[in-house]
């Protein structure tokens, strides 16, 4: 009897230490699923607009696929996925406060076969061509930046070139403004944002084929 008993409570004792690493296993899991998981930030914001004199002129803007769908993925040190930017609709939303503040008349297009039965001017074309984002923790800066290249395209409404330039803009806010990555995030993008109204109002007219455009109008 003492040997079975002894055999026994071996076997009890075995299967509770099983269970027990079974648990701490999962919740160390858990805990490093948690810390693998990606910070989704969707950019959001107001916009000022404008106070200039308009172009007397119809402007037609087309927002393709992949400025709507715009988003960029920050990678950790380590190579993994760790923040991702949503910022297509912000930018949408800042264009459809600037244009009509610059032109008499604003017309949306849904695709590009629309341009040439639209009545326009001149099609609007922006694309989003590079995002940076520039993290405290990598930088050991107490600010969050954030740099937006931008490609603006002015055609004809039979699609012939009339202007293609490029604009970057810039934002930063501090640290010890914000308590969280993304409300930090947020408002570094959005100040680039409202950066890129103020020089894309402004500068429209100064660029030269632009320039040369308006002039044979």
């Amino acid at each position: 009897m003492g040997k079975i008993e002894v055999t026994m409570t071996k076997i009890e004792t075995g299967k509770r230490g099983w269970k027990l690493l079974k648990r701490v296993s999962v919740l160390m899991l858990a805990s490093v699923l948690s810390a693998c998981g990606v910070s989704n930030v969707v950019i959001d914001g107001s916009f000022p607009t404008p106070n200039i004199s308009k172009l007397p002129l119809t402007v037609a803007v087309l927002y393709d696929d992949a400025l709507r769908a715009f988003s960029y993925m920050e990678y950790s040190e380590t190579g993994q996925e760790e923040i991702n930017i949503e910022s297509g609709q912000s930018h949408i939303q800042l264009f459809n406060s600037v244009l009509p503040a610059m032109f008499e008349n604003v017309v949306q297009l849904q695709t590009a076969e629309q341009a040439a039965s639209s009545g326009a001017d001149a099609i609007f074309i922006p694309a989003i061509e590079e995002f940076q984002l520039a993290l405290p923790s990598k930088t050991r800066l107490d600010v969050y930046e954030v740099w937006i290249k931008y490609n603006m395209r002015l055609e004809s409404p039979a699609g012939e070139y009339i202007a293609d330039w490029v604009l970057t803009s810039y934002g930063k806010t501090p640290t010890e403004t914000f308590r969280s990555n993304e409300a930090a995030i947020n408002e570094a993008a959005i100040v680039a944002l409202r950066d890129l109204a103020s020089s894309f109002s402004l500068s429209f007219t100064q660029v030269p084929e632009v320039r040369d455009w308006l002039d044979s109008q």
